[in-house]
């Protein structure tokens, strides 16, 4: 059977600390790694790269050695190493329901904006709306791809092989803005890529660990005074486009690089957030990001 498995990065006084959950039992994966041999891969991304979180060396790895168990997690960081993420791309309208909410087509091919690598942000960061922009600004929960492996012209059998594994994101947009920018044929960039616009995590699960296949997705707000309401509910089955048909897409026009994040829409029911909300965006087996609004 395989063990329910998520990898947490924690702060720590000399440098983040990775914290392996198995079957909800929080372990030292970093004082594992220093048992096993000083160089040893100390980033998520080295890891992934170095192969540690395919199933067999994960599971040997499990199996062997003394294994520490850790307090209960606190804070956590965002779930990779922000300074090793080359570029954060994502899909538009990859859920009938969303492009219907908007009374829009479901494109032809993949419709990819970016967002940058600046706008993650962590698990319960707060995020500031800019103080000049009182329009509407919009919670998207959506399932995040982290990248394994460098790959162009990937054939879609094989797109999984190059995933390291997957995390939640919240692609937080300034809704009005973003809808005077399409009417006037401008891109997307300034309304997607506000400080704090992407939170994500709080954990990583390794591709190996989890069926995408069908994955609850949801977001829920919880009101200044107290109210709470849920605004998505979906799962990863209504994608339009699945996840190596994604990867493929996306290879054949530029290479993929391990640590790139790429986020593959958003269901139906995104909503508006004013002051004093807190969204949390949901994903079965993943976990719950939360990100508490701040707006002038």
């Amino acid at each position: 059977m395989t063990p329910a498995l998520r990898l947490f990065r924690v702060p720590s006084e000399r440098h983040p600390s990775l914290v392996l959950e198995v079957d909800g039992r929080p372990l030292d994966l970093s004082g594992w790694l220093d048992d096993q041999a000083p160089a040893a891969p100390r980033t998520v991304l080295e890891l992934a790269a170095d192969g540690f979180f395919e199933r067999v060396p994960l599971e040997a790895a499990l199996a062997r050695g003394r294994w520490r168990e850790v307090s209960p997690l606190g804070q956590v960081l965002v779930p990779v190493e922000t300074e090793q993420v080359g570029k954060v791309l994502a899909l538009g309208k990859n859920f009938r329901e969303h492009a219907a909410e908007f009374g829009e087509a479901v494109p032809e091919e993949p419709l990819v904006f970016n967002k940058l690598p600046e706008t993650l942000v962590p698990h319960g960061a707060k995020v500031k709306v800019p103080g000049w922009y009182s329009a509407r600004v919009d919670h998207e929960a959506e399932l995040a791809v982290v990248i394994g492996r460098d790959g162009r012209d990937i054939a879609e059998a094989r797109a999984l092989e190059h995933v390291a594994g997957y995390t939640v994101a919240n692609d937080l947009t300034l809704r009005t803005m973003q809808g005077d920018d399409r009417n006037k044929k401008y891109p997307w960039f300034r309304a997607k890529n506000f400080d704090g616009a992407c939170p994500l995590g709080p954990s990583f699960v390794p591709r190996d660990f989890l069926d995408i296949g069908d994955l609850r997705v949801k977001a829920d707000v919880r009101h200044a005074d107290g109210s709470e309401e849920r605004r998505q509910n979906a799962t990863t089955r209504d994608l339009i486009v699945s996840v190596p048909q994604a990867l493929a897409w996306l290879s054949r026009h530029l290479t993929l690089r391990l640590g790139d994040i790429v986020l593959m829409g958003t269901p139906a029911g995104v909503g508006p957030l004013v002051h004093g909300d807190e969204v949390t965006c949901t994903i079965e087996r993943i976990g719950a990001l939360t990100t508490p609004i701040v707006r002038s």
